[in-house]
């Protein structure tokens, strides 16, 4: 009996790494069909060792669904969803912050708006996927990667502007009219507007402004005209430092963006400084105007102007000094100084508004 083991032993432990590597050959070609790409598998035997190392590529079928599943998320740019923020900016300064937690309509409408503006950037990279494959960021977005398909992202357009539509209907015909200028807005910017300069950035900041006429509507306040110019004027700002941000690029920088034919550093220097200039004064004017001390019922609002400026400064030394102003939201979310003036202002603003009356 001994004997006989030790003869079956290797034959046993043969079969079984013939049909273990068998196995590990089926997946690499599945996987291989998947990425568009020949992968060499490593089979169990092999010299570099005696596991399964043709497990790792492949990172089994659950694993590579969750990187999918990551991927069309990311397709999404959540963290973009962070501009629709301007939804909820009319209930602030109107006062009516409680309206953002006991009524359902202001969270529809920032929802709906995030929507759209995630359907928005899919439609955006379907048609500057050959675009983004030169820049030095974008060319790491799915589409551009190849890590979704076009398919995929037609579905995933159709889907969330099928879900923001119905959100805009639950909020009022009049917020459904406000989605849907913005989503042609977008399109005709895809489609046409973005290749000519300065109408491109004008687009962008109308994005801004449909969203803040939206929030004046779901919460029912009435927007200041003061706002809208700021809306308009910090938009356009944000959109020229990412501007410069593409002329800093070392590639062709109309095969980039074809709008950017129109803009030199020089010139995009000269927009910035009119752009925030401008910016701080339209705050300060409307901190101080008579429409918003008697709405507000304080005249102490102007001192919030304090942060409002160090901020518009940071940006500016974002843009022209350290050159990173590619990526407006980042800014936003990870810059130390940015977001602590934002924080200062948040609360200097509430203590004037709803403690010191």
């Amino acid at each position: 009996m001994p004997g006989l083991f030790c003869y079956w032993k290797p034959f046993v432990f043969n079969t079984l790494l013939i049909q273990r590597n068998l196995f590990v050959l089926r997946e690499y070609r599945k996987l291989s069909a998947e990425e568009g790409r020949v992968l060499k598998p490593v089979f169990l035997g092999d010299e570099t060792g005696t596991r399964w190392a043709g497990a790792k590529p492949a990172h089994g079928r659950l694993s590579r669904a969750a990187d999918a599943v990551r991927e069309h998320i990311r397709l999404l740019r959540p963290h973009q969803w962070v501009k629709n923020g301007f939804v909820l900016i009319p209930a602030f300064f109107g006062g009516k912050v409680a309206a953002l937690v006991l009524g359902y309509r202001p969270a529809l409408a920032f929802l709906s708006f995030c929507a759209a503006a995630s359907g928005v950037y899919v439609l955006n990279d379907i048609f500057d996927v050959e675009k983004d494959r030169i820049h030095e960021r974008k060319r790491t977005r799915p589409l551009a990667a190849g890590t979704v398909s076009v398919r995929n992202a037609v579905v995933m357009l159709t889907l969330l502007t099928v879900a923001a539509v119905a959100m805009a209907y639950a909020v009022g015909t009049t917020f459904l009219y406000i989605v849907a200028g913005y989503l042609a807005l977008n399109v005709l910017y895809t489609l046409y507007f973005k290749r000519i300069s300065l109408i491109d950035i004008s687009f962008i900041a109308a994005g801004f402004i449909l969203r803040v006429l939206g929030g004046g509507i779901a919460t029912d306040v009435v927007i200041s005209k003061w706002l809208i110019l700021m809306t308009f004027l910090l938009a356009c700002c944000l959109a020229v430092g990412k501007r410069r941000d593409d002329l800093m690029l070392g590639v062709d920088k109309e095969a980039l963006r074809p709008a950017n034919g129109g803009y030199t550093l020089s010139f995009i220097d000269i927009c910035l400084v009119i752009l925030g200039g401008v910016t701080i004064v339209c705050y300060i004017m409307y901190t101080v105007s008579d429409e918003v001390v008697r709405r507000l019922q304080s005249d102490n609002v102007y001192l919030t102007s304090v942060f409002v400026i160090i901020g518009m400064l940071r940006f500016l030394q974002i843009a022209v000094v350290e050159q990173k102003s590619g990526a407006p939201t980042m800014i936003l979310l990870k810059d130390r100084m940015i977001r602590s003036m934002i924080i200062l202002w948040l609360l200097s603003f509430m203590i004037i508004l709803y403690v010191g009356r």
